[in-house]
């Protein structure tokens, strides 16, 4: 971990690289959001959007019964729950004949109501408050390792299975023609963005989780001109946005998770601004 700092010091000649707590916290940018980044794409793709929202609000309530089953360990108690959460959700959204985003927005409201509930009786809420925003800034160097081991996970479930990922979120018929199992993909898939939404939650924020995924693809999506440049752009705009958000936070004594959202979105409006000239 020395040899890295010593890099990011040698790259970023910063008076703020001399504190270990901006060390780590530049070293979890650096290996979240290229990870939302490129999950992203795909949630954008699959209009998913309030999905990865639900699945954020639904942190809340694996951490209460994590507390309720004993669970010392709230990370586990919430990605547990997440699991069973998406699963149970997709399986309600391929069944009901109306809207999707119906369904999503009933799971959504019951998960952070429960979550709410359950905390405040037992008179914990105050504890995992801080949940809600997040606190980057607090991260360690053994959390630095959960999200490098989570960065290699992503990495190869998309070199193996994002041919059968897009054909599936294109044209689900035609996936199935070619052999896919489409319900497996698209299961292990959430899966997938449940277990990252919970590694990170902690400290990106239950408010803010979601637009992390959401802006930096919306952005691409918006100037990109073939899937490659799609992927490349999002992880380019979201490594932008947390870094600078990072240093901004840091002068101007603004929370972390709220400036990389703020830069994230202006981002997002300027590319909006430009797509029918970079498209042309």
């Amino acid at each position: 971990m020395e040899t890295i700092y010593a890099v990011l010091e040698t790259i970023l000649p910063f008076e703020f690289m001399q504190y270990a707590f901006m060390k780590n916290a530049l070293i979890a940018i650096i290996l979240v959001t290229p990870i939302f980044a490129i999950l992203g794409t795909m949630i954008v793709n699959n209009k998913m959007a309030f999905f990865s929202d639900a699945l954020g609000h639904s942190a809340l309530t694996g951490i209460a019964i994590g507390m309720v089953l004993g669970i010392s360990n709230m990370n586990l108690s919430m990605i547990l729950f997440a699991i069973v959460f998406a699963l149970l959700l997709n399986f309600v959204k391929n069944k009901i004949s109306y809207g999707a985003d119906t369904i999503i927005s009933v799971f959504s409201s019951i998960a952070i109501a429960l979550g709410l509930a359950m905390l405040a009786q037992s008179g914990n809420f105050n504890k995992y408050s801080s949940y809600l925003v997040g606190d980057i800034l607090s991260i360690n160097q053994g959390e630095i390792l959960y999200l490098f081991f989570a960065f290699i996970l992503v990495i190869l479930f998309w070199y193996f299975m994002f041919n059968k990922l897009n054909v599936t979120s294109i044209n689900s018929t035609l996936a199935k023609s070619r052999g896919i199992n489409t319900k497996v993909i698209d299961n292990v898939f959430v899966v997938l963005i449940a277990i990252m939404v919970m590694i990170s939650i902690r400290w990106i924020g239950i408010l803010l989780i979601n637009s992390l995924l959401i802006l930096p693809a919306a952005s691409s999506r918006n100037i990109a001109k073939n899937m490659r440049s799609y992927h490349l752009i999002a992880v380019i705009f979201s490594l932008f946005s947390g870094i600078t958000g990072l240093v901004i936070s840091y002068y101007w004594n603004i929370p972390t998770g709220p400036m990389i959202v703020l830069i994230s979105g202006i981002i997002y409006f300027l590319t909006f601004g430009m797509k029918k000239i970079v498209k042309e």
